[in-house]
């Protein structure tokens, strides 16, 4: 079965741009071209695009991941057998996590308040420190104002305020790939929104967003969220939010 580009990442549940992305840094090439110079692709291709995309849920960097599957001793059952291990611990993860969100929701909902430390079970001890250490002295205030106000949502605040947040970096990530400029009017429309949005949870003037966009790109942690979501996205946000609080 051969696969055009489109249909490979239809399949692989990925954007045209991020294959094409791959090519470029000789990660994913496809296998032949059609006459017409199109992209297309064959099994050896899907069972190596099924190792990137799992090595990129481990955080490689897309460098590093070329190098692995392009050494002439690499394992691909020795592989997924790793990556079987990992996931596996990850789920026991994510499972404490669930049970940490539905604990909270409970409590937002008007149940017992959670302790602190419930407050982060199945993150990271190390990293749970570092963020919270960050937020008070980056944040200040709108740390403090944000957890006071988030403590006091219901259910269904939360839902939707969740909701929100979650379309717009979606409209962002859209935006992005189709080759909107991060000062256009549409764009600076979705920071105006994402600027409300923000403002939910503390009050955030301009220089505020903008540090948050530079956050996004520059803070590791933020700047694998988006770029999962589209490669590119972190600077992309970092720009767009400049240039909305420059204006």
């Amino acid at each position: 079965m051969v696969y055009t580009i489109k249909q490979l990442a239809s399949l692989a549940g990925v954007s045209v741009r991020t294959l094409h992305h791959y090519d470029h840094l000789g990660v994913l090439s496809p296998s032949s071209r059609t006459p017409a110079g199109y992209r297309l692709y064959g099994e050896a291709e899907l069972h190596r695009l099924q190792q990137v995309l799992l090595y990129r849920e481990l955080d490689l960097p897309l460098e590093e991941i070329a190098s692995i599957l392009d050494n002439p001793t690499f394992d691909p059952a020795k592989a997924l057998t790793e990556h079987r291990r990992r996931l596996e611990a990850e789920v026991l993860r994510l499972r404490r996590l669930l049970a940490t969100v539905d604990r909270s929701l409970d409590s937002l909902g008007g149940g017992p308040p959670l302790e602190d430390s419930e407050l982060y079970a199945g993150l990271a001890r190390e990293e749970v420190e570092a963020i919270k250490a960050e937020a008070a002295q980056a944040w200040a205030g709108a740390y403090e104002a944000s957890d006071k106000r988030v403590r006091s949502w219901s259910k269904e605040k939360w839902r939707e305020v969740r909701v929100e947040g979650e379309a717009l970096e979606a409209r962002f990530a859209e935006a992005l790939r189709r080759g909107a400029r991060p000062g256009s009017g549409e764009v600076l429309a979705l920071c105006e929104a994402w600027s409300a949005h923000i403002n939910r949870f503390y009050d955030a003037p301009p220089p505020l967003i903008r540090g948050l966009g530079e956050m996004y790109a520059e803070d590791e942690r933020f700047r694998r969220r988006y770029e999962a979501l589209e490669p590119g996205l972190a600077d992309f946000l970092k720009a767009a939010l400049g240039a909305w609080a420059a204006g």
